[in-house]
């Protein structure tokens, strides 16, 4: 295993990254005053990463194997533009051990993992074995390196549902979804090819399917003096297709309890591969709160902003601060986040025609601004999306001292959000935002797949959850009275929420 070296200089530092990933990193750089080095395709000539960098050189063309994913070419650039680090941002290779390793052969920083730790989570199964040698609770299914001949010996104890998964990579690609023995077999061929046309690496792996679940995962930080912590859970269930869409912090299905276990679990986890920097241990919930141990993304995480929210950190600074062999900010685990924060994925994606991906350039873009609100995005009026890349364009991102506040202002911002030129899936968020079982925090991973419609409305909420909403809303107007120090009689409601609001906060000042 090759151990970073601790150093204390870091002048200049190469994002290897595009797009609104590219440009939060060059920000936090410009926070502590690093020189940062931009690197672009063809595609990306006019991109903000690259007006936002101090220096910035064309990789390649527009496809990311001609660009993004030319570890020579990086390299090259690192050396001729004297760079001390390099941040791969999340995507690409950042979670390639073979150019970590690279890195460090150039004597250069990395700013994330050992390629020890990135080649053992970067592989589900290895992920699995290792947890679990640690104490780590897994979901049932397969070990290692069997043939489909034993896949399907195998399947009867593993149980169905089952998933058919990819042993390497992530986002949704080489997994399949099996109800009955008969499906078996095409299943695995299927995963088989996509995981070796997507990572060059056909081998998968049974696991069981865990019903009604939720997608919890846990932030993790870890610095070279010993310190390895968590800053509590996320929220990740509104998802489609295994690729998330929505993300809160903290989440309404965990208590006090179940987040002082998980959060224990994910740090022995990471402490098992002996892991340093930011990563994310990621965990499915069954419905009596049983957790198991999924994955761990060992980098930074496109939601990584709910989590800097409801904490006050600033990850990327946190992670420079890390590799550069200092100790970390915080020394034990958050657990009691400050507020509630929400994030939507804005996508170039018609949610009326399947979630299509979308192309063109943007004619108008308004972004939303005020109190609580964040957009983390690469993109302006006059950019043009390509179909070369992933359809993420901006991250809206919104805070308030409690999840009712903070969905509040998510609409609000919504609605202030526009982009023409492009389909996107605004909308979608407006109408999540309105669900009676989104409100009630009664969801799961196949929610969006199965009890969601963009084209009817969804059913009204059982009386159990009228009864829950009623009873949380209670509780919140009464804590706001006593926060008040006293009662106000209300005055009729007109028909504007909004004003409504307004008239409300001016009645308790």
């Amino acid at each position: 295993m090759v151990e970073q070296i601790p150093q204390t200089k870091l002048k200049k530092v190469l994002v290897a990254n595009r797009g609104e990933i590219a440009v939060r990193i060059i920000r936090a750089c410009r926070d502590l005053g690093i020189i940062t080095v931009a690197v672009y395709s063809e595609a990306d000539r006019t991109s903000l990463h690259v007006r936002y960098a101090d220096e910035a050189y064309l990789i390649g063309g527009p496809l990311p194997r001609e660009s993004y994913l030319r570890i020579d070419k990086l390299l090259e650039v690192a050396k001729r533009a004297e760079v001390d680090a390099i941040h791969p941002g999340y995507g690409f290779l950042a979670e390639r051990e073979d150019f970590a390793q690279a890195v460090l052969d150039e004597g250069l920083i990395f700013i994330g993992p050992n390629p020890h730790s990135i080649a053992t989570m970067g592989d589900k199964l290895a992920a699995r074995d290792t947890v679990k040698k640690a104490g780590v609770p897994i979901v049932p299914g397969t070990d290692v390196g069997l043939n489909d001949d034993e896949l399907l010996a195998a399947a009867p104890a593993v149980g169905f549902p089952m998933l058919v998964k990819a042993a390497a990579g992530g986002g949704g690609k080489g997994i399949r979804e099996v109800r009955q023995f008969e499906d078996l077999p095409a299943a695995l061929s299927l995963a088989r090819q996509e995981a070796e046309n997507a990572f060059g690496d056909g081998r998968v792996y049974l696991e069981r399917l865990i019903e009604n679940a939720r997608h919890i995962e846990f932030q993790i930080l870890a610095d070279m003096h010993g310190n390895t912590i968590h800053l509590g859970e996320r929220e990740c269930s509104i998802q489609r297709r295994h690729q998330k869409l929505v993300e809160e912090a903290p989440s309404t299905f965990v208590d006090a309890e179940l987040r002082r276990l998980m959060g224990a679990m994910a740090v022995r986890a990471a402490q098992a591969v002996h892991f340093l920097n930011a990563g994310t241990i990621e965990f499915l919930v069954d419905k009596d709160r049983n957790f198991y141990f999924l994955e761990m993304n060992t980098r930074l995480q496109v939601e990584h902003p709910v989590t800097e929210l409801v904490t006050g950190l600033d990850l990327v600074k946190e992670q420079i601060r890390i590799a550069r062999g200092r100790r970390m900010g915080p020394t034990q685990s958050i657990l009691e986040p400050k507020g509630w924060a929400i994030e939507c994925r804005i996508n170039a994606e018609d949610p009326y025609n399947n979630f299509l991906p979308s192309i063109g350039r943007i004619t108008t873009l308004s972004v939303p601004t005020g109190p609580g609100v964040r957009v983390d995005s690469g993109i302006y009026s006059g950019y043009e999306i390509t179909p070369y890349y992933d359809s993420l364009i901006a991250k809206l991102i919104c805070w308030g001292e409690d999840r009712a506040e903070a969905i509040l202002r998510m609409r609000r911002a919504l609605e202030e959000f526009t982009i023409m030129g492009l389909k996107h899936n605004i909308p979608f968020h407006q109408n999540l935002m309105n669900s009676f079982s989104f409100l009630a925090g009664n969801f799961d991973t196949r929610f969006v797949e199965e009890r969601f419609s963009m084209t009817t409305y969804e059913q009204p909420p059982s009386d159990a959850e009228l009864e829950t909403a009623a009873i949380a809303a209670t509780l919140f107007a009464h804590r706001q009275r006593q926060l008040a120090g006293q009662v106000v009689t209300r005055g009729a409601r007109d028909t504007s929420n909004w004003k409504w609001v307004g008239r409300w906060e001016r009645m308790h000042r």
